[in-house]
């Protein structure tokens, strides 16, 4: 099974940009997404259900123009779960998980916290509640992949000039630290067990023309829990796509 993660930017803007072409000639089984940008009736369902992703499942932000998640697949899931159960959180369309017999994936779109102290505050009380979820959802579905936009940097290797980030949001230390505790937990950061290069970026500054340069950020993650790992057969990050200021991450599993 092939897992595409990708965060569009506006999923509307991304389907003017050919965004279709590439899932059709990727060939995911599940493709998530985030930051839709778009409430339910705004979402071209039947351009996806064109190319094989007949089953389409989201969560939208109140706040319209704004965050989401979705996850598409070409089989249906057995069960959608929107959500943390968490009002403050879900008001932002920020999670959303599909179970396939006893695999769950889910798509989560982590705050960011670029925006001031009010917002970052608000990604670290996210986190604080994410992870509990996370392990306490492992309990009953222990085989489960979570991707999505963390909006946080793990180490060094993965933002360019590390030494110029160390006060910004998304590498700051109490924010690499809780990446740490997710991965101590029992989660495997997918994309490291098959490609430890430097200069392996998810998004790039539109701003600064960053992407032309190669000034970027690993922020797109698919963690999966240690009993995925023996099923874990490839991961990678996809810089050739660009339809977003982000682009997809994949992870592949046998089934």
């Amino acid at each position: 099974m092939k897992i595409i993660s990708y965060n569009l930017n506006g999923v509307r803007s991304a389907l003017n940009k050919g965004l279709t072409d590439f899932l059709h000639e990727t060939n995911a089984d599940v493709v998530c997404f985030q930051e839709t940008k778009a409430q339910p009736e705004q979402i071209d369902r039947e351009a996806f259900a064109a190319i094989g992703y007949t089953h389409c499942h989201c969560h939208s932000a109140e706040k319209k123009g704004y965050s989401g998640v979705a996850i598409l697949s070409k089989t249906a899931p057995d069960r959608v779960v929107v959500g943390m159960n968490n009002p403050l959180y879900d008001r932002e369309g920020r999670v959303i998980r599909a179970d396939f017999g006893d695999l769950s994936i889910m798509s989560v779109y982590v705050p960011s916290g670029s925006m001031g102290s009010a917002r970052q505050d608000f990604k670290m009380d996210f986190l604080e509640a994410f992870l509990p979820f996370l392990n306490e959802l492992r309990k009953e579905r222990p085989k489960l992949l979570v991707c999505g936009d963390f909006n946080i940097c793990h180490k060094p290797i993965d933002i360019h000039h590390p030494e110029k980030h160390t006060n910004v949001s998304g590498f700051l230390p109490e924010e690499r630290a809780w990446f740490d505790r997710i991965i101590d937990s029992g989660f495997v950061d997918t994309f490291r067990e098959f490609d430890v290069r430097p200069d392996q970026y998810s998004w790039w500054n539109y701003r600064t023309y960053a992407r032309s340069k190669n000034l970027g950020w690993r922020i797109d993650y698919h963690l999966v829990t240690e009993e995925l790992r023996p099923q874990l057969i490839h991961a990678e990050i996809r810089s050739d796509a660009v339809h977003s200021d982000h682009c997809p991450v994949s992870a592949e599993l046998s089934v």
